[in-house]
């Protein structure tokens, strides 16, 4: 089969991702009970349908690592970030081999928060991701326009550069194990979401620049999360669109039961 860019995904078995982004909320006791509560609202086809995802704060990671492995729940560990060096002189930060030494399994790379807060750029986003998979851990990485950019036409033109730059020289087999969250910075915590249509369609082109720079193997392969403003109201709307393999819950993942809902999504 020939390479080619391509605007819509074609019929691939792609596993959903939720993922629960706490940003910096809950203490470490709190984040024991939620991931506590949240698995007595899931069920075990729940885990066979979905792969869920929670990413607590530094300071919380180990106590839900150990929750985690000692009650054998079926969730995957996530961080919020990460600097892109393994050791040094980086008051304030955390490695990836500090992450990788607590089982994380998936790091997000570039939040719009991160992007636009604290100035992370494309090449920062990439350095991240490529040494998030040099640690045996799966990148998270985000890309999105913000409102001006989308009511100018320039949607397509800011995500697909913020892909190309985001991804750059990660290898084709790489690219197709990676998690991309497509989160329109206009729909991050103001309670606007997206159109499902329009989210699914921005998606598809992301897809299509995964396949320019990765090949058609990569495009069938990287899954694609939507992310802003995702409720247990309107996800199940998001994730009927073919292209989305899931989605990267902000506040609603804050609640054990509405979290269990969206990944619920099919009920």
């Amino acid at each position: 089969m020939t390479d080619r860019p391509r605007r819509t995904g074609e019929a691939v078995a792609r596993k959903p991702i939720i993922a629960g982004n706490w940003k910096m909320n809950l203490n470490h006791l709190e984040a024991i009970a939620l991931v506590q509560k949240a698995h007595y609202h899931l069920r075990e086809k729940d885990y066979d349908a979905v792969e869920v995802v929670v990413c607590p704060p530094f300071t919380s990671l180990r106590s839900v690592q150990t929750l985690i492995e000692g009650d054998r729940i079926p969730i995957a560990l996530g961080a919020q970030s990460c600097h892109w060096e393994e050791k040094g002189a980086f008051t304030g930060e955390v490695s990836p081999a500090m992450l990788a030494r607590l089982k994380c399994s998936y790091v997000i790379a570039g939040h719009s928060e991160r992007r636009a807060l604290f100035g992370e750029t494309d090449e920062v986003v990439n350095r991240k991701a490529k040494t998030i998979i040099a640690h045996g851990m799966t990148p998270i990485v985000c890309v999105g326009e913000r409102l001006e950019e989308r009511e100018a036409g320039r949607t397509e033109e800011v995500v697909g550069a913020q892909v190309r730059g985001s991804l750059a020289g990660i290898t084709r087999e790489q690219l197709g194990a990676i998690v991309v969250a497509y989160e329109p910075v206009w729909a991050i915590g103001t309670g606007r979401t997206a159109r499902p249509e329009d989210a699914g369609a921005v998606v598809g082109f992301i897809r299509g620049v995964v396949g320019e720079i990765g090949g058609t193997a990569a495009a069938d392969s990287v899954r694609i999360q939507y992310g802003g403003s995702v409720t247990e109201g309107n996800v199940a709307d998001i994730m009927a669109q073919h292209e989305i393999d899931g989605a990267l819950v902000g506040g609603a993942s804050l609640d054990a039961e509405k979290f269990a809902l969206i990944v619920r999504y099919r009920d």
